[in-house]
């Protein structure tokens, strides 16, 4: 089918075909997330399964007024890379293939990776970039050596172009989905791109490894997604240097579980005008992320972004007298007999009309990857597509699967799902060249009368 220019539609925005294929490198790609979102995407490609969970393969927006609908599915508004066209590759401080790292991670069941056994052996990470004081529960023998930081990032930009040209690649995405590394404020070598490349050369010890793979990814144009909580992409350096490089950002941490709860039942809430005292919520998983989270330095960089999202939509500021008083607690246990199967608890103690109480319960029995991996499918469609749109710097429109979204630095991020989810669909409708959908009320009495 032959693809037009959007503004011949109306005003939209020019973006270039899909054509070629499209490389995903994943940092941490033997990881649980990584392995269940590769074999899926397999499963989907040979008929074995459907894309439950991605909005890019599944939902349907509508177009034009209420009374004259038209609907299309996000891949048929714009112009998105087809499944078939997707390569992975990455790095990974073990050396599984993706068959043995799928079947230890234990997401899916070994009968339907069985289907996809040899597309997942030929997923085979290279060495990563690793750093023990930033990630302290993990350690595996598959480590990238350099003697200078600065030789570790033009080692990944050399991996890269070799990926590309070796599997004859138009365009690269790259999505961290390693583990969590340790809370980290930012500091001076954070703040300028002269700054940060200085502290590349004299090995700074605040500069991560997930800094490294996105400063590597931004200096070959490469789109890159921040899918944890720690502190990586968003430093002004790396913010900065990607937009005047004019390559898309995004991040942070996938919103999955139970923050994913949070953001559909507080925004409810709050439409109601009812109180909130107190939100208690505790988790208990057991897969690596479990084991890694069980330091306090890295459960810290998962307490901000998880405890972050409920001051934004509760907001004490313009309502103290629903919310002034909201104590809000985060837990997370490690527990290894749960492996992937999270289960996290919230107890809610809310109050309504006279100040009369009451409570809300849930009790979510997840699974982590299987959130997530519908989640990373999408941000890799999306970042590609921002990539061919020339859209640069922070792509906040994308919010809707964050923790904690980033924003232009002189905004506050939103956090209200609903909010997030008309802001990404009213985006693609302008780069689609069709009008915005505002949920005006008038105009239609008037139209009717």
């Amino acid at each position: 089918m032959k693809r037009v220019k959007r503004e011949e539609k109306g005003g939209g925005r020019a973006i270039a075909p899909a054509s070629g294929k499209l490389g995903v490198l994943i940092p941490g790609v033997g990881g649980a997330v990584s392995t269940t979102l590769i074999a899926g995407v397999h499963l989907i490609n040979k008929g074995l399964a459907k894309p439950v969970g991605s909005l890019t393969q599944m939902e349907r927006v509508r177009l034009g007024k209420r009374s004259r609908p038209r609907w299309k599915g996000i891949k048929e508004l714009v112009p998105l890379a087809p499944l078939t066209d997707l390569v992975f590759g990455g790095w990974d401080i073990f050396p599984d293939d993706g068959h043995e790292a799928a079947i230890k991670a234990g997401v899916l069941p070994a009968e339907q990776l069985k289907e996809v056994r040899e597309e997942l052996r030929s997923v085979r990470p290279l060495p990563a970039v690793f750093d023990p004081k930033f990630l302290r529960n993990l350690r595996g023998p598959h480590v990238k050596q350099g003697r200078r930081k600065i030789d570790l990032a033009e080692a990944l930009m050399k991996e890269m172009e070799e990926f590309k040209t070796a599997n004859d690649l138009s365009r690269l995405v790259m999505v961290w989905c390693g583990s969590t590394e340790v809370y980290q404020e930012q500091k001076e070598v954070h703040r300028t791109i002269e700054a940060f490349e200085k502290g590349l050369k004299e090995n700074d010890p605040d500069i991560s490894p997930s800094m490294i793979y996105a400063y590597a990814a931004i200096r070959l144009g490469i789109p890159y997604v921040n899918g944890a909580p720690n502190t990586s992409v968003e430093i002004p350096a790396l913010a900065e240097t990607a937009r005047a490089r004019m390559v898309p950002i995004a991040g942070k941490d996938f919103k999955t579980g139970q923050t994913l709860m949070k953001t559909i039942l507080a925004p409810g809430l709050r439409a109601r005008m009812l109180g909130v005292r107190g939100w208690f919520s505790t988790n208990i998983l057991g897969n690596r992320d479990g084991e890694v989270l069980d330091d306090p330095g890295s459960f810290h960089a998962k307490e901000v972004t998880k405890s972050s999202v409920l001051s934004s939509i509760l907001d004490s500021g313009l309502y103290p007298e629903l919310y002034n008083a909201l104590y809000h607690k985060v837990r997370i246990e490690y527990y290894p007999p749960r492996g992937d199967a999270k289960e996290g608890w919230d107890n809610i103690d809310i109050f309504g009309w006279m100040g009369q109480p009451m409570q809300i319960k849930i009790n979510f029995l997840c699974r982590d990857s299987i959130l997530a991996a519908p989640v990373v499918l999408d941000l890799i469609l999306f970042m590609d597509l921002a990539r061919r749109a020339k859209l640069k710097g922070t792509q906040e429109w994308l919010s809707f699967y964050f923790k904690a979204p980033m924003a232009r630095p002189d905004l506050a991020p939103m956090h209200d799902l609903f909010v997030q989810h008309l802001k990404l669909t009213n985006t693609l409708r302008i780069l689609a060249g069709e009008e915005v959908l505002h949920h005006s009320g008038l105009d239609y009495y008037e139209e009717a009368a």
